[in-house]
């Protein structure tokens, strides 16, 4: 089992010089996660929706992107592949070969594979997580805010009575953002206590007025931009099974619920690959 079997080779990328705001509408139109940043034909960094979310000012790809990623070969074992994703963290890894991008191996990738092993282990035992959730009128860019600090990339939401009514991602963030146009001004005066209108007033007082361009979420409840149709699984549900589950509803994470249909866990795919990593070889 190589990578080159299981690799995207479609691979959707920017290139350096370019701006932020192409990122955006590519994420937006497919849906992916990131996206490659090639420079002269060459791979030089990541862009991820991260990215945009923690640095909503930033808009060139140079200072925005995570450079010199982490690269690998088309003929390594897919199973080495899945442990540099587990331990590194990162949802995919760009495949070179002879200098040239000629695939991407995706944390979702991994996923199609895992739902044809038929691994019939339950997902209780060691891929779930705990978590927490927000209440339906939570502002979005709270949410936002508090994906940042918490490092979460999907949180559930609840209702008053506690009934879970949907799931928010960075996906549906991205949706929902748009960019936002308006004018700083910095100040450079000396300070001095002159009448405003002497000319020492008027020599010695400087603004400069300087446009901003951000990433910017609305101001409405997190119900407005949640999935409602969420998928969920008990914690006795088999890790392909969940996998199969995942990749046909383009999901990253599933609400793990108890016999009363109460969150109870989160399953996140980057969690579910640790079974791909823990088969054996055939």
């Amino acid at each position: 089992m190589i990578v080159r079997d299981y690799m995207t080779t479609d691979v959707v990328h920017v290139e350096i010089p370019g701006n932020r705001d192409d990122v955006l509408k590519i994420l937006k139109r497919t849906g992916i996660s990131g996206v490659p940043v090639l420079k002269n034909k060459k791979i030089v960094g990541i862009i991820t929706r991260k990215d945009l979310l923690r640095k909503p000012e930033e808009i060139q790809l140079g200072l925005l992107m995570t450079p010199k990623p982490l690269i690998i070969e088309p003929d390594m074992d897919v199973r080495e592949a899945a442990r540099l994703l587990v331990t590194r963290h990162i949802r995919r890894l760009p495949v070179v070969e002879d200098g040239q991008l000629v695939g991407l191996l995706s944390v979702a990738d991994l996923m199609h594979a895992l739902a044809k092993i038929k691994n019939k282990e339950e997902i209780k035992d060691h891929y779930t997580s705990l978590t927490f959730a927000l209440w339906e009128e939570t502002p979005l860019p709270v949410v936002g805010r508090v994906m940042e600090i918490s490092g979460v990339d999907a949180i559930p939401i609840l209702d008053a009575e506690n009934r879970l009514q949907g799931i928010i991602s960075e996906r549906d963030l991205i949706r929902s953002s748009s960019i936002e146009d308006s004018v700083g001004v910095s100040d450079f005066s000396n300070g001095t206590d002159d009448d405003e209108w002497t000319w020492e007033s008027i020599r010695d007082n400087h603004t400069i007025s300087f446009g901003i361009s951000k990433v910017q979420l609305p101001n409405r409840p997190v119900r407005l931009a949640m999935v409602k149709n969420v998928i969920s699984v008990p914690a006795n549900a088999e890790v392909s099974e969940c996998a199969l589950k995942m990749r046909r509803a383009r999901v990253d994470q599933i609400p793990v619920v108890n016999g009363d249909k109460r969150l109870v866990a989160m399953l996140y795919d980057r969690d579910l690959i640790k079974a791909f990593c823990r088969e054996p070889a055939e």
